[in-house]
């Protein structure tokens, strides 16, 4: 008997725990003895325009663009780029507003001599042997036409590395070594490739890149594996004012960006790669011999990747402060994109190895994406893999492995990126919020994480909510000036039917109860 006391005892406080934590101990509650989190929106608090949000086409593209189905070749088109909604207002993709296209260096010519094993990660070039092949790299030029015709208006064509025919050891990776498997004789050459690239694309196939980024993760030594060379800070700068110059001679309205850090601390520090870091200073303080920041072509950005620097949450927190605080130190004016992300960190949260199509890995992501925008003031946040063939935390669709033909698998990590790129579009400003529980960014970054957006066409506003609890959490929300609003509720979670699915409207007066381990975006008029 007494043991049985003991666990009526025991559940009791499971109960009474949960439920304190689902409303006031945690993330709820307003203070005022209401069991809700009330969230107020401040239109008049404005941060950072948003310019999008994206992935990259390396490098499956190149065999399903060419040689997969054309429905199923639709079906991944539709998933990433469609801003179409079915009979229900469920959402038939995600809507990206950028595509990033990778400009090969001519590996895949090379087979088996290309010392990259996985011929998946072997990429065609225009440059060949004997002069350009403007018919070359079929399946990426497919869906580049695909995100086209499904309103995507923003292109980044990518460099890993200059063409094989000019690199120092006739390979697409670097022997070794910190500087660039590229002759200093040959800076000229490889910017006037990247030149006629972008002239000859626009001429043939109708796309001016908005941006080209020549330079990818400069810290990294790349000596195989993919294509891919290390960068010198001084070796970015000649080769940046080199093609801008190309690119004026060319009339082209594309702007370049730099520098791809492979890590967010290399932007403001120089870590343990001297020479190839502190990259906001060296290139646009004008104090600094490689200042390029009068570029007239060169973006004003700068440009990084999330990679390794997402855990634990104060890592996370500190590493986006410190890069915003940075920026403003050199210049507030200045942009910062986050351009590429997968999960590839091993910790006690998460490991970077496995497929996992489900809810786990997406809020992992959502946490990310969150730091990135509300504390380093990210203008566009953009994914890796658009589709993957690997066994990895890397995709957003998955396919098999299959060169002519597979299956598509849809991810929760497509559709949580989808919260953001669905309803945040080109042009929204992220906006000012209050929190009855009076909790800072750091202070719910393992809990209730909610930013808020606006148009500047329309009096619309977006919340995107992360409850990365396993206790549902009531909140009612309000925005500052505005007395009566609707608001469409779209919601994806762990349960199979629910990827970005909508899930009604409510209006000003009514609680929303936020599921356990859930994404949900609220569209509100």
């Amino acid at each position: 008997m007494k043991n049985f006391k003991m666990q009526i005892i025991a559940i009791l406080l499971l109960v009474v725990f949960n439920t304190s934590c689902s409303i006031d101990s945690s993330d709820g509650g307003n203070g005022n003895g209401d069991e809700y989190l009330e969230i107020t929106l401040k239109p008049d608090r404005v941060y950072q325009t948003i310019r999008g949000f994206g992935a990259s086409d390396a490098w499956s593209t190149q065999f399903i663009g060419k040689n997969w189905p054309l429905t199923k070749r639709n079906q991944i088109a539709d998933l990433l780029f469609s801003d179409a909604f079915d009979a229900n207002e469920n959402p038939i993709g995600i809507g990206l507003g950028l595509w990033r296209f990778n400009i090969g260096a001519g590996s895949r010519s090379q087979g088996n001599n290309s010392g990259i094993d996985d011929e998946w990660r072997r990429a065609e070039s225009f440059m060949t042997n004997s002069g350009y092949d403007w018919t070359a790299q079929e399946g990426q030029r497919w869906f580049v036409d695909a995100a086209k015709e499904r309103g995507v208006t923003q292109f980044t064509a990518f460099s890993n590395s200059p063409p094989i025919t000019m690199t120092k050891n006739g390979n697409a990776y670097s022997s070794g070594g910190s500087s660039a498997n590229l002759e200093e004789s040959k800076h000229a050459e490889y910017a006037d490739f990247l030149g006629k690239v972008l002239e000859n694309y626009k001429n043939l196939y109708g796309v001016e890149f908005n941006y080209v980024s020549p330079f990818n993760e400069p810290q990294w030594d790349w000596k195989g594996g993919q294509e891919g060379t290390p960068w010198q800070n001084t070796e970015i700068a000649s080769i940046t004012r080199l093609l801008d110059a190309k690119l004026q001679e060319k009339n082209l309205s594309t702007k370049i960006e730099i520098a791809e850090a492979g890590q967010l601390n290399y932007l403001y520090e120089n870590s343990n790669k001297q020479g190839r870091a502190n990259q906001i200073q060296d290139f646009f303080d004008a104090s600094s011999s490689n200042y390029i920041g009068n570029l007239s072509k060169l973006g004003h950005k700068i440009v990084g990747h999330s990679y390794f620097t997402t855990f634990d949450t104060s890592s996370l927190i500190d590493v986006r402060t410190k890069l915003n605080d940075e920026i403003n130190n050199i210049d507030s004016s200045l942009e910062f994109w986050m351009t590429e992300y997968t999960i590839l960190e091993n910790n006690i949260e998460i490991n970077g190895s496995g497929r996992d199509l489900g809810i786990n890995p997406a809020l992992y992501m959502a946490r990310v994406i969150h730091a990135d925008l509300t504390v380093a003031n990210a203008s566009s946040w953009q994914w890796w893999l658009g589709v993957s063939p690997y066994d990895y935390k890397d995709g957003l669709v998955y396919i098999d492995k299959d060169k002519n033909d597979g299956q598509v698998y849809d991810s929760k990590l497509l559709w949580t990126l989808g919260n953001y790129s669905k309803f945040i579009k080109e042009g929204y400003q992220r906006i000012g919020l209050s929190r009855s529980d009076n909790k800072s960014v750091a202070q719910s970054i393992n809990g209730l994480l909610v930013s808020a957006y606006s148009s500047n066409v329309d009096s619309k506003y977006i919340a995107v909510i992360v409850n990365q609890r396993s206790t549902e959490i009531p909140l009612k929300l309000g925005i500052t000036g505005k007395e009566n609003f609707t608001a469409k509720t779209y919601q994806t979670s762990g349960l199979s039917n629910e990827n970005l699915s909508f899930k009604g409207t409510t209006t000003q007066n009514d609680i929303l109860n936020i599921p356990a381990r859930s994404i949900v975006t609220l569209v509100l008029e």
